[in-house]
């Protein structure tokens, strides 16, 4: 073991169901205001925080992600995991396990990293801490002191209560896995958010795992790179060095960097963009592949315009599980910012919705759309977002006739046969026949050629269908010449 390696501060995900507190605990804990501002009290990207905690007589920092809590932000959760060294389950003791509880709980054991539950709202008169115990004991989390491992506190993000053990708790649990690194190696970790700022040009916030950031070195990030020149702390403060668990922001990349990439850092500009460039080819062949096992499919083509990159890039995310094996969202473009006329203007040109995420859209942009009926979809909550979009896809997919096998009969006696068809008898196997229905003709299980049925009836009356079991007498329009013996299967058209 080197003997540079130091001990690091934790990096925390904070993990749960979209309305059981998540932002509120954090929001007790660092004394700012997040939950009022944010539609539904969900909070919509991932930011990042570094407090200090009195523990056992020293002042400790512990860095906190604030992760999005509904399902539709998976991906972003599952990178804000991966990064993290521990994660709060937050359960709500009022509302119990959710599914979106569940879905946090999978991307937890996913980054296969240890993690405390928080129950909170315990000061709330209808809170049933028991019930919600019971609950995550039936998904397969075993609390300490109830037959397991796992760290439980009960906190109330209103009054406080708990959540200084809930500190104490993380800490502790930081301890086990005895988080180290070496400060003198180049700084590394991953990208959680990045935004264009105005006269400032394009920001990022990052999370250093290992390492010591320095002003006057280089950042990459996949195909974007940045001068360390503009380095400030989560503060905003201007800084000139940074190490290990500490969140950062850099102003001045060349385009925006993705959230949940890994940077690396490098001494001279030369390097940095021969490693931007490369990965911006890598990135390339990627797109290319895709393009080649979409081109059967059909593409329905749609705009994203979103309040951060964070949010993008989890809309785009979301848009890319819906894919099928007919169809997908070709996302023409893809922004952070307001709506504006050259979007309505493409989305006209290419017939596409625009999905409008937390933004406006400015007077120019309105105007056009109302004059051309260009649809602009706004939302402020991302799981309404992904709703419509699932509606959308199957609305815009091109409907395809397929020939499905509906059931199988037998013929027992063939009575004649003329001009008309066969007229014959004999027994449904399986499934039903259908009056007008398209058969195959099989005969010892070789297809041997297709048949209509003309008239149906069963028990002498006429019949829309016959079902399984029962006898039928039928007319039979054939392209091939029918015996007794061969076996019908019956077809029916439908609509996928």
């Amino acid at each position: 073991m080197s003997d540079k390696l130091i001990q690091r501060a934790p990096v925390i995900s904070v993990m749960g169901h979209v309305d059981h507190g998540k932002s509120a605990i954090l929001d007790y804990i660092r004394k700012t205001n997040v939950v009022a501002k944010e539609a539904g009290g969900i909070t919509q990207h991932v930011s990042a925080y570094e407090v200090e905690h009195n523990y056992e007589g020293q002042g400790r920092k512990i860095t906190f992600l604030d992760t999005p809590g509904h399902e539709a932000f998976s991906e972003i959760r599952r990178r804000g995991a991966s990064v993290a060294d521990i994660a709060i389950l937050v359960v709500a003791a009022d509302d119990g396990v959710k599914t979106q509880t569940l879905d946090a709980l999978s991307a937890i054991k996913e980054a296969n990293i240890p993690f405390v539950v928080a129950i909170n709202k315990i000061d709330l008169p209808n809170a049933n801490v028991q019930k919600v115990q019971g609950e995550l004991i039936e998904n397969e989390v075993y609390l300490e002191g109830m037959g397991g491992d796992v760290p439980w506190v009960q906190v109330s993000a209103k009054t406080g209560e708990g959540i200084d053990s809930l500190l104490d708790t993380l800490l502790l649990l930081a301890d086990l896995q005895e988080l180290n690194a070496d400060p003198s190696l180049p700084a590394e970790g991953v990208v959680i958010e990045s935004k264009k700022e105005g006269r400032r040009g394009i920001s990022a916030t990052l999370i250093i795992k290992s390492g010591t950031l320095k002003s006057g070195d280089f950042v990459v990030a996949e195909d974007a790179w940045a001068p360390v020149r503009i380095f400030e702390d989560f503060m905003g403060n201007a800084i000139k060095e940074a190490s290990f668990s500490s969140p950062v922001q850099i102003v001045g990349f060349n385009e925006m960097p993705k959230v949940g990439v890994m940077f690396k850092t490098l001494k001279s500009k030369k390097e940095a963009e021969a490693m931007a460039k490369e990965a911006k080819e890598e990135i390339k062949d990627l797109e290319k592949a895709q393009a080649v096992s979409r081109k059967d499919k059909f593409a329905v083509p749609v705009i994203v315009c979103a309040d951060t990159v964070g949010s993008k890039e989890a809309i785009i995310y979301e848009l890319a599980k819906l894919e099928n094996e007919k169809s997908y969202f070709k996302v023409l473009s893809s922004s952070v910012g307001d709506v504006n006329k050259d979007l309505t203007e493409l989305a006209y040109t290419a017939n596409a919705k625009i999905l409008a995420f937390n933004v406006k859209t400015d007077a120019a942009a309105r105007e056009y759309a109302r004059q051309y009926a260009v649809d602009i979809e706004n939302f402020n909550i991302i799981y309404n977002l992904a709703d419509f979009a699932k509606l959308y896809l199957e609305e815009a997919s091109p409907k395809i006739k397929v020939e499905e096998e509906v059931g199988t009969a037998k013929i027992i006696k063939i009575f004649s046969e003329s001009k008309k068809g066969y007229v014959l008898g004999g027994k449904v196997k399986s499934g039903k026949m259908q009056l007008g229905s398209k058969v195959k003709v099989l005969r010892r299980d070789m297809e041997i050629g297709q048949a209509r049925i003309k008239t149906l009836q069963s028990n002498k009356q006429d019949k829309e269908q016959v079902l399984e079991g029962e006898m039928y007498g039928a007319m039979l329009e054939s392209s091939v010449p029918l015996a007794e013996g061969d076996t019908l299967v019956v077809l029916e058209e439908v609509e996928k």
